[in-house]
Order: structure tokens, then sequence, then C-alpha cells
């Protein structure tokens, strides 16, 4: 029989086991709540895929998703120089490496990269939820854009001028625009410009006369979508040599689970 002070100490001695299990638990869960992905990236892997799933992604696997809504030149940018886990954009990889070039900012290793296809977009047309247009041909888009349509009656809808909300930070999305609607020339008129495609989704939603362009997932119950010929593209990740074991997680969840929250 043990004596109160025996059992007490065989107590304490059984416990051991059980608290070490507890401290190396809570150590890994810290462990796995310190790692981070930095993605750089355009318009289209933001707002239809990254935002979508980055909660979700973070809660399953404890890994800290940080999004940089810099646009495909700048992402590639920082990805070269080791700024970033991964890079991603609506864009093939060549039309990526022609839009580097066009503006003159080179890679200093393309050897070293490796893409991998994560989704495809639509490219979609918004204007004010107030607008009664409710479809827009590539000539009148092409009008519109070049500046040879100024007046939205001229399109059929209200009398009121046209103003084309323009974003510089998603340069897939326009580029890829330009070269379908636009015979490769950018938007002339009444410009007004803005950054990220959340930008022009919020310059639209103020200005009762605006049309601007961006990825499917900018569309939700503040702005309107008219029907226009499709444009889609797909989405690629590069990452600078083989991506990291937490970037693949990022891959297999968006392919996977994912999929239940991404836009296309």
């Amino acid at each position: 029989m043990l004596i109160p002070g025996q059992f007490v100490s065989k107590l304490k001695f059984s416990l051991i086991p059980v608290v070490m299990v507890m401290i190396m638990i809570m150590v890994l869960g810290t462990y796995a709540l310190g790692s981070e992905i930095k993605i750089g990236a355009g318009a289209a892997p933001v707002e239809n895929i990254l935002k979508p799933v980055k909660e979700p992604f973070e809660k399953a696997t404890g890994i800290k998703l940080t999004i940089i809504p810099s646009g495909p030149k700048n992402a590639l940018i920082d990805l070269d120089r080791g700024l970033t886990d991964a890079a991603a954009a609506g864009l093939t990889l060549q039309d990526w490496m022609d839009l580097m070039e066009k503006d003159g900012a080179k890679v200093k290793d393309m050897a070293s990269l490796q893409q991998i296809t994560i989704g495809k977009d639509m490219i979609v047309v918004i204007h004010h939820k107030n607008n009664p247009v409710s479809k827009l041909s590539q000539e009148q888009l092409k009008g519109i854009f070049s500046g040879k349509i100024t007046n939205w009656k001229d399109a059929g809808g209200k009398d009121m001028p046209i103003t084309v909300v323009w974003g510089k930070l998603i340069h897939g999305t326009n580029s890829l625009f330009e070269k379908r609607i636009l015979d490769g020339n950018p938007p002339k008129g009444n410009i007004l410009e803005a950054t990220t495609a959340d930008d022009i989704k919020q310059k639209v939603t103020s200005n009762p006369g605006a049309i601007g362009i961006g990825p499917s997932g900018i569309v939700d119950d503040t702005v309107k979508s008219p029907e226009t010929p499709e444009i889609s593209r797909p989405i690629i990740m590069i990452t600078k040599g083989n991506p990291s074991p937490n970037t693949l997680k990022l891959v297999d969840y968006i392919k996977g689970e994912g999929q239940r929250y991404i836009k296309q």
C-alpha cells in the first residue's frame, strides 16, 4: 500500500510524459503559426484565389498567407530579389516575360523560374449598379475605351458622360484587354486612374458614369457587370527554384479544399 507521500510522488512522475507531450504540441503549434508565405500578385490571383482562400487556408494549416497586390511586374521583381516566396498573375509565362521586357524590368535568373497553373480567370467589365446597360459588344467596348464613345446614350444608356477607370497595378488584365479589344493600344478619353482591382471597383461604385475592367472576382452587388465578349486567361504562380514546402501546401490547398472558396 502506498502512503500519501509516495502516491503523490508516483502521480507526479506519471504526469511527466503527458506534460511533455502537451509542451511539444504547444511548441509545434507556435512554430506553425510562425510560418509565413509571402506572395506578390496581380489582380486575378488576388481577387479570385488568394483573398478567398486566405482565411480557411490559415485556419487549416497554421501558416500565415501574406498577399502583396503589387501587380505582376513588381511581383516578379520582388521574387527575383528573394523578397517573396512566389509571384502570381493572370498571364501566360510568355506574356508575363513580354510585359517585363516592355517595361524594361529584367529577371536575372530566368532559368530558375518554375510555373504552376493555379486557376483560370475571366476578365469582366463593370459599371455603376444603377446603369441600365446590360450588354456591350466588342465594337462598343472598343469605342468606349478608345475615347470614341463618350456618352452612355450612344451605348444604349442614359445621357451621361463616360469615365473610364483604369488600374495601373493590374498590368496582366490591362494588357490582355488591350490586346483583345483595343488592337494593342492603351485606353484614351476621360480616364480616371486607379491602382488595384479593388480600387477600380470603389471608384466605379462612387461614379454613376464610370466603367472599368478587372478579374471576375471583383463582381458583387455593389457594381453591375454587363454581358460582353469572353476574355479568359490562365492564372499562374511562379517560384524561384523548387517551391518551398509551405508554398506546395498552399498550391495543394488551392487545387483541393480551396476549390470551395475560389472564384472563377
